[in-house]
């Protein structure tokens, strides 16, 4: 990249701002060290392993690499032969094996984190799994180098058996010189005596204090006084004779030390290559860390890298990060470019923000293209540039003896040197520096050039000329930074299609300049030039209605859809309080048909329990206690079911009981009824339920029914449901007749299996209580309820209802060739 590019845009002030946020010295200085690439699968992963980055910050928002020191110097010692760590440096690469294994851990758990919250994919964070995997565990090394070194550097008293032993000596031999020369001075005479002296080391030689006159009576040698000049350090002879004996005892720890830092080193230099990957490692997810907290501190979102040849351009909520750093308030710009529009000329007014928009578009690309995440938003679009242009600010030089203008020259012939197709150029006050005419032509000249060249431009300038050149098929578009004229303040708005106004004249009258002195300087400007401005001041006024007509419209949509949606959350609510109440109903409706079904199997269990003996006294008492539970029933079934009475009504039916007809009119054949013998059915004829094989006994015979007794149950059933198969014999003591129950109502359908499949569950209830009813009226010992596999949620609901009524004795799975695990067959009792 154009170095002149990368100063002029303050790239390395921006990369200053992200590398503070660096946890160590070396991730700092690689920061600093990016430049920007242009290769276009680099840079995606770049910034792919940053927002993988993002993505565990987002989650982890304090989290950070673990600390790690420079291990450079100790990585280069291991690469030369024969070269030994010294302790600190040993130290530094036990803490570079800890840091390395911290750091796997953490990306091991991040991963696993982003898995649960992604079940389907098979890796969510690819590029940091890559580094993961080049960041050593090596648990062995990192214990064994800790019980050499401590925390501080020092080798510690364990790091061998020698060494603890030599020390220990060490400090024997330095506890007796002290005691020997506190002996020393207690025997002193008290006037050479120094009040509070003590032993003391100086230069690592052991000394005494003893007052000047007192020399003589010490010996020795002198190493120093007093300020004062009054009080002596002498070494006396006796510890000079134990100095001997210290040096020869710290030689031979000097002499083990060395022996334990050159195995240390030796150990460690077989295993240098995944040191090395792990400081660099660890050096690379501190610039990942220091990039993905940037970010989200500049609001920024990975831009989307265009392939090669693809030269849109969109920018969505582009900021300049310098701004932000600084804590200043930043007006977000939109800018969107389609291939064929090559250079735009953005004019508009002095202070409205055009010199910090050039230098945001140039920053953005330089950011993007280093790795860096820039302060953008979803949907912005970049293609890669080889090359940034860049001629913004006065730079002119006295040493050089360069004029403003001869500056901007010599600039622009270096950009027409190097401009092209992936190039970007950026150009602040095209034109200016001379005469208007003069600068005007020349800028044109250089505007089409760069378009013949399939350079990419943006030009700020003030020139009435540059803002006519967007015709059709020219390549360049007007674009104008907006401006608030009624209070003479910028809006920093960016709009493409229109040049804007520059309002030199405005802001003059703004500011209290003699409104005599502006009309007259409005004189002097050109009319096409003043026409164009009422124009442009025209088109601006209708732009802020459609703005304000657009708002209004945008707030009545928001308000249109919250309204939406606080319907759909009111039609959820009836729906789930109407099924609540559907369920309710359900549940009352099912208590009232236990408990009639109790009270009816109360009867039938009197009734054959009473036996012959009895028998109108029990089944009187039978039949009222019935008559009594349907009334009951059908009083409740008033208030709480509604609709759903007639249905449960039909499904419980009525039992009665009593003896004979039960009231009836005694036996009687029907002139139109028949059976299917060839004569028509007759009270007392023996005949067959078609449905079950069920048999029983004719008792009375209507018009297109008949009253058929099948053991203690009396069924009201059609003709054609039955056929004669003989005469039933004679009861066994005359006017009596077995006790009979009546089934009154609708006459349950008898069948030897209910299929349930395609129900709901809570529509199962019915229909099983149906079935249930259907085979005690048919005298059924068993009924095979078919239900399928699906979910079994039906099956579960089939089994519970089976439990809970108390005319199933027991029930099963089906077994071979009755449906398996897809029927349940109920056992009654």
């Amino acid at each position: 990249m154009n170095p002149h590019a990368l100063a002029v845009l303050e790239f390395g002030t921006a990369l200053e701002a992200v590398a503070a946020r660096a946890a160590s010295e070396s991730g700092r200085k690689a920061i600093l060290s990016r430049r920007p690439g242009s290769n276009p699968g680099e840079i995606s992963r770049e910034l792919g392993r940053v927002a993988e980055t993002m993505r565990i910050l987002s989650a982890r928002p304090s989290w950070g690499p673990p600390p790690f020191p420079d291990a450079g110097g100790g990585l280069a010692t291991l690469r030369v032969e024969g070269g030994v760590l010294d302790p600190m440096e040993l130290r530094g690469v036990c803490d570079l094996l800890t840091a390395s294994r911290l750091l796997a851990i953490a990306l091991a758990e991040a991963e696993g984190e982003a898995s649960e919250s992604e079940p389907g994919l098979d890796t969510v964070l690819p590029h940091l799994g890559a580094l993961r995997s080049l960041l050593p565990q090596r648990v062995d090394l990192e214990a064994s180098l800790d019980r050499i070194v401590d925390e501080g550097g020092e080798l510690r008293d364990g790091a061998s058996s020698e060494l603890r032993s030599v020390r220990g000596r060490i400090r024997s031999a330095r506890g007796r010189v002290v005691r020997r020369l506190d002996a020393l001075l207690a025997a002193l005479p008290e006037r050479f005596r120094v009040e509070d002296a003590s032993v003391s080391v100086r230069e690592g030689r052991y000394v005494v204090p003893v007052r000047r006159e007192g020399k003589g009576e010490v010996g020795g040698i002198i190493h120093g006084e007093s300020a004062t000049g009054t009080t002596l350090f002498i070494e006396p002879p006796l510890a000079m004779q134990f100095r001997n004996e210290l040096h020869e005892l710290e030689r031979e720890e000097a002499a083990e030390i060395q022996r334990i830092l050159r195995e240390a080193t030796g150990r460690l230099r077989s295993a240098r290559d995944e040191l090395a990957s792990a400081f660099e490692a660890l050096v690379d997810f501190d610039t990942l860390h220091a990039r993905a907290r940037v970010a989200g501190a500049w609001d920024g979102t990975p831009p989307e890298l265009l392939q090669e040849g693809d030269q849109r351009l969109a920018i969505v909520g582009g900021r300049h990060p310098l701004l932000i750093e600084q804590g200043v308030e930043v007006v977000p710009f939109d800018l969107d470019l389609e291939p064929d529009e090559r250079a735009v000329v953005i004019s508009g007014p002095n202070t409205g923000g055009k010199t910090v928009l050039l230098k945001a578009i140039g920053l953005i690309h330089l950011l993007a293209q280093s790795g860096i995440v820039p302060p953008v938003r979803v949907g912005t679009r970049l293609p890669i540039v080889e090359d940034v242009f860049a001629d913004i600010g006065d730079e002119q030089s006295l040493s050089a003896s360069l004029s403003t203008f001869s500056a901007h020259l010599a600039n622009v012939r270096e950009i027409l040197e190097g401009a092209g197709p992936r190039t970007l150029v950026l150009v602040d006050e095209m034109g200016t520096g001379t005469d208007p005419a003069e600068g005007a032509a020349l800028a044109r000249a250089l505007l089409e050039v760069l378009v013949e060249q399939g350079a990419r431009a943006l030009v700020t300038s003030h020139l009435g000329a540059l803002k006519r050149l967007d015709a059709e098929g020219s390549g360049i578009i007007n674009a104008s930074l907006l401006f608030d004229a009624a209070r003479i303040t910028p809006t920093y708005q960016l709009r493409k299609g229109r040049p804007g106004r520059s309002y030199g004249l405005a802001i003059a009258r703004g500011l209290g300049l003699s409104p005599r002195l502006i009309d007259r300087a409005e004189a002097y400007v050109d009319s096409g030039e003043l026409r164009l401005e009422a124009l442009l001041e025209a088109l601006e006024r209708k732009e802020r209605d459609l703005s304000g007509a657009l708002a209004v419209a945008e707030e009545a949509r928001v308000a249109s859809a919250e309204m939406q949606k606080d319907v759909a959350e009111r039609s959820a609510r009836l729906h789930a309080e109407e099924r609540q109440a559907e369920g309710r109903a359900r549940e009352a409706a099912r208590l009232l048909l236990l408990e009639a079904r109790e009270e009816v199997e109360s009867a039938i269990r009197e009734v054959r329990e009473a036996g012959e003996a009895g028998v109108g006294e029990a089944a009187g008492a039978a039949r009222a206690r019935v008559e009594a539970a349907a009334r009951a029933l059908g009083d409740r079934g008033e208030g709480g079911r509604g609709d759903r009475r007639s249905r449960s009504r039909s499904s419980v039916g009525v039992l009665s009981v009593g003896p004979g007809a039960s009231g009836g009119a005694g036996p009687q054949a029907s002139p139109g009824g028949r059976g299917s013998g060839e004569r028509a059915l007759s009270a007392g004829d023996a005949v067959r339920l078609r449905e079950t094989g069920a048999q029983g006994v004719v008792r009375e015979v209507g018009e297109d029914r008949v009253h058929v007794e099948v053991g203690v149950i009396r069924i009201d059933l059609p003709l054609d449901a039955v056929e004669r198969v003989g005469r039933a014999p004679a009861p066994g003591k005359a006017g009596r007749e077995p006790a009979q129950l009546r089934w009154s109502g609708p006459t349950p359908e008898v069948r030897l299996e209910a299929d349930l499949r395609g129900l709901r569950v809570d529509e199962v209830e019915l229909a099983l209580g149906r079935a249930l009813d259907g085979a005690v009226v048919g005298n059924l010992p068993e009924l095979r309820v078919i239900h399928g596999f699906g979910t079994g949620a039906v099956k579960a609901r089939v089994r519970q209802l089976l439990s809970e009524d108390p005319r199933v004795e027991s029930c099963r799975s089906g077994g071979e060739g009755e449906g398996g695990a897809g029927v349940t067959v109920a056992v009654f009792r």
